[in-house]
């Protein structure tokens, strides 16, 4: 089988006609290119991870490339969060201002001394490349790249239109989803399994509702259990191998971002919060000031009161009681003793006073 490329094409979740022009000009200009094969699905935050179309990116076990309206970072971890796995792929189209990728921003002496959970992973071997769709205007930028990472594509994969449940039997390869089925067919296969195939691209007939809820990206997390301490909504739990993950996403309050400020890794994203940083942007999350005081050890201490107020916040709005600072609060911030101020104090002062 020759190697193909399975490009998903993540809708986003508003209807303007200039964005939704531009994907579907994507969509239109890949059709006809060799080794590619194209599909589209709903947004992929908003994906259920029973649904139709976490089924067939699952079914995906060659090269991939996802675009979206999301940071490539939380594209990366939400496609992980749904058990599609593989390592990052390089793509040269990034938003204009940025530089470095995430890797690049955890390569300190700190980042390397600390054992990540990804660390303890073994991922298959294929990429998965994943685009933001605000980083061009236009359509071409993106079909380009597309070509370029063809000529990267070395595994031969098992087509997504091959797999329907879960279940890849050669009759059903040929019945429901193969490239030229009859219209009566591709009907059949829309109505067991919710996807559209044919000549045209593979579309995943999926209606999700929008959510909200923490994604971890692993490539950061230590797993050291933070999060599941300062969230009181049961968002989080472990895995058999007791690493964290967010076993109940749907019980996360609407709006809450209170425990990616606590994580002491940047580990978790909200990838639709209006902070950059926050929603899954490697370079906001990387910044120098977050790095100094780190290095120096300086209390946190003006994200941690947001948390908390934003904890509370959501807490009497669940007709619970306010906790305040008396429950979950980070282990890295109790239990300090007060001592006399040394050289490195006084370099955080100097720093502090210059209002990086």
């Amino acid at each position: 089988m020759a190697p193909r490329l399975t490009v998903v094409i993540s809708q986003g979740q508003s209807q303007n006609p200039a964005k939704m022009g531009m994907e579907e000009e994507i969509v239109a200009q890949l059709l006809g290119e060799p080794g590619v094969d194209v599909t589209v699905i709903p947004h992929l935050y908003d994906l259920d991870s029973e649904g139709t179309g976490v089924l067939c990116l699952q079914g995906v076990t060659g090269d991939m490339v996802v675009l979206g309206r999301l940071f490539p970072r939380a594209i990366r971890w939400i496609l992980d969060r749904h058990g599609v796995f593989g390592h990052a792929g390089t793509t040269l189209l990034e938003a204009e201002d940025e530089e470095e990728d995430e890797d690049q921003q955890l390569d300190g002496v700190e980042a390397k001394a600390k054992q990540r959970v990804i660390d303890t992973r073994q991922l298959p071997d294929r990429r998965i490349y994943c685009i933001d769709l605000r980083a061009r205007p236009a359509a071409e930028a993106y079909v380009e790249e597309v070509r370029r990472i063809v000529q990267e594509c070395q595994t031969s994969v098992v087509e997504l239109s091959d797999w329907i449940q879960g279940d890849p039997k050669p009759e059903h390869m040929q019945k429901y989803l193969s490239p030229g089925t009859a219209l009566n067919e591709s009907r059949d296969a829309t109505n067991r399994s919710g996807i559209v195939a044919g000549g045209d691209p593979t579309r995943i007939e999926e209606q999700p509702s929008r959510r909200w809820y923490p994604v971890i990206d692993y490539s950061r997390c230590t797993n050291c259990m933070e999060c599941i301490d300062f969230c009181l909504f049961g968002v989080y739990g472990v895995d058999n191998v007791e690493t964290i993950l967010v076993e109940q996403p749907d019980n996360c309050r609407k709006g809450c971002p209170a425990c990616s400020r606590v994580c002491p890794e940047n580990a978790i994203m909200f990838p639709q919060h209006r902070t950059p940083g926050i929603a899954g942007d490697a370079e906001a999350v990387g910044g120098l000031k977050i790095d100094l005081s780190r290095l120096f050890g300086k209390p946190d201490d003006g994200p941690l009161d947001a948390a908390v107020r934003e904890r509370d916040e959501q807490l009497e709005l669940a007709g619970r009681d306010a906790v305040g600072r008396s429950t979950g609060i980070p282990r890295r911030r109790t239990g300090t003793q007060q001592r006399a101020k040394d050289v490195l104090d006084d370099l955080m002062d100097e720093v502090d006073a210059m209002d990086l």
